[in-house]
């Protein structure tokens, strides 16, 4: 599975940023033909699930999606949420940790191992760089937005 790495820094506390970041919802606003589907009752905690959809009319795929690590970031403890894709497209997972910034604000460590069932591997460099702007971008607009 292609590896992808995003490491971003913002002006937001830890916990300011960790609630942006895992709004699930917001996310699906922030990949194009996405929307989220949230299965569970909140709040989030281990075993919240939700579904990333992505497409268009009748040409859409699900990424089934699974808490399995669920630790906000308190006082200068960094926050961690895990997340495993269970879906039949989708597999691997995507971990955001959230780490106090020496400066101040935080960095935020993105990291994913993400597989599509029936790619030939060939393409994981295609899938890790398309994953790496995908989700590089959405990082940031969840941080700037208001």
């Amino acid at each position: 599975m292609p590896a992808i790495r995003i490491i971003h820094r913002t002006r937001l506390s830890p916990l300011a940023a960790w609630l942006r970041l895992t709004d699930w919802e917001r996310h699906g606003a922030q990949v194009p033909l996405t929307r989220t589907i949230i299965e569970t009752a909140g709040p989030t905690r281990v075993g919240t699930r939700f579904t990333a959809r992505t497409g268009v009319g009748g040409l859409t795929f699900d990424d089934p999606m699974e808490v399995t690590v669920w630790q906000p970031p308190e006082g200068a403890a960094p926050g961690l949420v895990r997340l495993v894709k269970r879906g039949r497209v989708m597999t691997g997972w995507a971990e955001i940790e959230i780490r106090p910034a020496p400066a101040g604000g935080s960095e935020v460590h993105w990291r994913e191992d993400i597989g599509v069932r029936g790619l030939p591997r060939a393409l994981d460099p295609v899938v890790a760089a398309t994953g790496r702007r995908l989700f590089g971008r959405a990082v940031q607009r969840l941080l700037s937005a208001a």
